[in-house]
């Protein structure tokens, strides 16, 4: 078979030359693209004689594999798979893997980053020490006895809810089943609306699809207690992002951190949230540090062996 990675995976190529190795020793083709396009045509070209694509978080429309007549896997090293045609995916009988898992670490520690940023003011105690004579004194808050709302508790959403934990913050949670091992940690399950009015924390681990598609809307915020701060390092499309930055300058909710947006960065002048007030915003790297990196590569082309030997894994349905 033809395996085309269509972009780098932010590793050495060694690295990559180290896990294609078994793939070529297999007698197959294997074709890496070590610069990254998010020309649509030019993707089509790189896919059209492939039976199997690889990559990462960059857009991949149908207009890119539509013609690729031997295309049967397109293996996503990312948690998201939103930026796939997934329905055109479907209608040509492609099947769609992810690397869920790679970053759960990587996103929770910046979660926990941004909360101790917007409680402790670092970036805007940063800013004010490099202003020379007016340097401000930020007074902040501590996380320990806070409660903690975790808004979705897959993988990352534990991950979160045990650092909260170890930080000395109570737990409630909202998802659609109940964990056994969340309860074990003192989390208690609750409304949404509950949560939203309960907590001084709000940390969004939704996935982005059509139902949680503006799970937050302002409806929801206005909820959210006056002194309250919100952490989205989930899908930006979850939340009212307007209604978030007028809530902010406002004064109707006391905080975020916030690493997605309704587009990927560069973000355009007038997005509302650039000028919010309380706001610490994150280029969309919650995922990227160097020990994820490596983890998703490996899981990236064990899901290609897997997929080879009759046994795929991580199949997005």
């Amino acid at each position: 078979m033809r395996i085309k990675l269509l972009e780098p995976l932010r590793v050495p190529e060694s690295l990559i030359e180290e896990l294609s190795a078994p793939l070529k020793e297999a007698g197959h083709d294997f074709v890496y693209y070590d610069e990254k396009t998010t020309d649509a045509e030019e993707l089509a070209e790189h896919s059209a004689d492939a039976d199997i694509v690889m990559i990462a978080n960059n857009p991949y429309p149908k207009e890119s594999f539509e013609n690729a007549e031997n295309l049967k896997l397109i293996n996503v090293a990312f948690t998201g798979v939103d930026h796939v045609d997934q329905k055109a995916a479907a209608e040509q009988d492609i099947q769609i893997a992810n690397a869920a898992g790679y970053s759960d670490t990587a996103v929770s520690e910046l979660v926990i980053g941004l909360t101790l940023d917007v409680y402790r003011k670092i970036s805007f105690g940063n800013e004010s020490v490099r202003q020379g004579e007016d340097v401000k004194l930020y007074q902040g808050n501590e996380i320990k006895g806070k409660t903690v709302g975790i808004i979705g508790t897959g993988n990352i959403g534990m991950e979160v809810a045990k650092l909260f934990n170890a930080f000395g913050a109570n737990l409630l949670g909202y998802n659609l089943s109940e964990k056994e091992e969340a309860k074990e940690l003192g989390l208690e399950y609750v409304s949404l609306d509950e949560l939203l009015e309960q907590s001084d924390i709000v940390t969004v681990h939704l996935p982005m699809n059509d139902e949680t598609e503006n799970t937050l809307s302002r409806e929801k915020l206005e909820l959210m207690k006056e002194d309250a701060i919100l952490i989205n390092a989930a899908r930006g499309p979850i939340i009212d992002n307007d209604a978030l930055a007028d809530l902010l300058n406002n004064g109707e909710i006391g905080g975020a951190g916030i690493d997605v947006f309704d587009m990927e960065p560069p973000i355009p002048e007038d997005y509302p949230l650039l000028n919010a007030k309380n706001a610490v915003l994150t280029p969309h790297v919650a995922y990227l540090t160097d020990e994820a990196m490596v983890a998703r590569a490996h899981i990236a082309f064990e899901n290609v062996e897997k997929y080879l030997e009759g046994n795929p894994q991580n199949i997005v349905e």
